[in-house]
């Protein structure tokens, strides 16, 4: 069965984008009307269970998601291509280099979750895996990885997208996959065997997954990772700041 994707673009550079935890390949706000679509190709997948494939069955998982990710290639003639994360599909991309290193070209992750598993303290723990049935948890999630900046409108219409689009077991599911998962050994392995270059691009107002937090775990498994701060921006720059987030993804693609 084909597997369905938000295309856009006709350019020579393919590139697949990966959404986070609470979105999918709809959720991109007006970052979209700034991509260069004459040098790239973007695929933009959705996970089982969101979206387009909201009732596609699944076990939910990243491994499931990188196998996703690969079979689209297959399916799109890409034999090569590039990859861009955002959040949970920052290590899910990270587990599509595990599985298959010669085929990435390059990676951009996006406030991207590192490969290591995701440390939780109790609250956090219980804001978390409590998201998936309780709305206001979700809220209280974004407004903290947008720094308590975002407008109560912005917020709201955030929360109920997720509510919208995605099936709650799916949703469950994930988090109960990326947050513990440990793939640090596994891609720096990888990162060794085939040299990717890889661009981390975070929020400055991001309070969950800062540029210290990259700098510790992206930097100790990929060496050569450029860090790059977007000033006005929290853990959504496509819709914070999305002129900033297009120009500084793509300036590094084409490199």
């Amino acid at each position: 069965m084909a597997i369905a994707h938000r295309a856009i673009g006709s350019g020579p550079h393919p590139v697949i984008v990966l959404h986070d935890w609470f979105g999918t390949s709809a959720g991109w706000g007006s970052v979209l009307d700034f991509l260069d679509r004459t040098a790239f190709t973007y695929a933009f997948l959705d996970c089982r269970g969101y979206g387009d494939r909201k009732y596609v069955p699944g076990r939910f998982d990243l491994p499931e998601i990188a196998g996703d990710v690969l079979a689209l290639a297959d399916q799109l003639g890409w034999e090569r291509f590039s990859l861009v994360g955002h959040s949970m599909g920052g290590k899910a991309m990270q587990q599509v280099l595990v599985d298959a290193p010669h085929r990435v070209n390059r990676m951009v992750g996006l406030a991207p979750v590192p490969a290591g598993a995701y440390p939780m303290d109790d609250a956090t723990h219980e804001l978390f895996y409590g998201a998936s049935t309780d709305p206001a948890k979700r809220r209280a999630i974004i407004d903290l990885v947008t720094g308590h900046r975002a407008s109560p409108v912005w917020l709201d219409r955030m929360v109920r997208h997720s509510l919208d689009i995605s099936r709650e077991e799916a949703h469950a599911a994930y988090l109960a996959s990326w947050q513990p998962l440990d793939l640090s050994e596994a891609v720096a392995e990888a990162a060794k065997r085939h040299s990717v270059p890889v661009r981390v691009v975070v929020g400055a107002y991001d309070l969950a997954l800062t540029a210290d937090l990259m700098r510790e775990t992206w930097q100790r498994w990929y060496p050569q990772a450029e860090i790059v701060t977007i000033e006005g921006s929290g853990h959504y720059p496509m819709h914070e700041t999305p002129v900033a987030l297009a120009t500084t993804v793509e300036e590094f693609l084409r490199a």
